[in-house]
């Protein structure tokens, strides 16, 4: 059973204590967010666990056959035109170049690009084009773990829902595990199954939720009513410093 698993996890920034003390288990097919506000420490956590940094103290296991990542902004690479930034994985694991063209095609076309934007580079696109672009380049390379690092946050409401529903997808068939970190309550409810609460200063794990009801049957109405019980929830209200009147 591939897992991803982190154990007395800390983090230091020079002097600075970013991360204190994380614990958890992300299962194959589970999706598990963190939580938390801004500064907080969780992209720190994210790249620990995508080994985009090198771990000081505690312990991160992977045992997730491949893996991929999604930015919160496209980084797709400017002299390079929509279809060669999504082949970019299927060329560093070896695949014929025709092969990558066409399977950088087909999803492309399932991300909503047309194929006259296939030549486009960057610069041409729009932030939701490069972000379709960025999920594609991502998705393409088949990954069983997919890190996301507050991908939806730039996006506008239909664009969100349409790449979150392509997720569900794939989540309700069993294809990927997903670790994805974000400020936005209403959108770990719609796709978790784990969330972790992360409070700041350090970094450290104050409380978890857990939703047992399948992702592609979390109408609005589910998320709406769930958003509103967690916002009454006295450690994220001191978490995210609300004020409910």
């Amino acid at each position: 059973m591939e897992k991803l698993e982190v154990k007395g996890l800390n983090h230091h920034f020079g002097f600075t204590e970013i991360l204190k003390d994380i614990n958890f288990t992300l299962e194959q097919g589970q999706v598990l967010s963190v939580v938390g506000p801004s500064g907080g420490g969780k992209t720190t956590l994210l790249h620990l666990c995508a080994d985009l940094l090198d771990v000081e103290e505690g312990s991160v296991e992977n045992s997730f056959v491949s893996s991929s990542f999604a930015f919160q902004e496209g980084r797709l690479l400017p002299w390079k035109n929509v279809i060669d930034n999504i082949s970019l994985g299927l060329l560093a694991k070896g695949w014929d170049k025709n092969v990558a063209t066409k399977m950088s095609e087909d999803i492309a076309l399932k991300f909503g690009l047309e194929e006259e934007d296939f030549d486009k580079f960057p610069k041409d696109l729009s932030g939701g084009m490069r972000q379709r672009v960025s999920f594609a380049r991502a998705l393409v390379v088949e990954p069983s773990l997919l890190f996301l690092d507050e991908p939806f946050s730039a996006l506008d409401i239909g664009l969100k829902k349409e790449l979150q529903t392509v997720l569900i997808e794939m989540i309700a068939n069993k294809e990927i595990s997903i670790l994805f970190i974000t400020h936005d309550l209403m959108e770990a409810i719609r796709l978790s199954d784990e969330i972790l609460l992360l409070k700041a200063d350090p970094g450290h794990i104050v409380k978890k939720f857990n939703y047992s009801l399948p992702q592609h049957e979390r109408d609005d109405k589910f998320v709406y009513g769930e958003s509103a019980k967690i916002l009454q929830d006295a450690e994220i209200i001191d978490t995210f410093e609300l004020e409910l009147k």
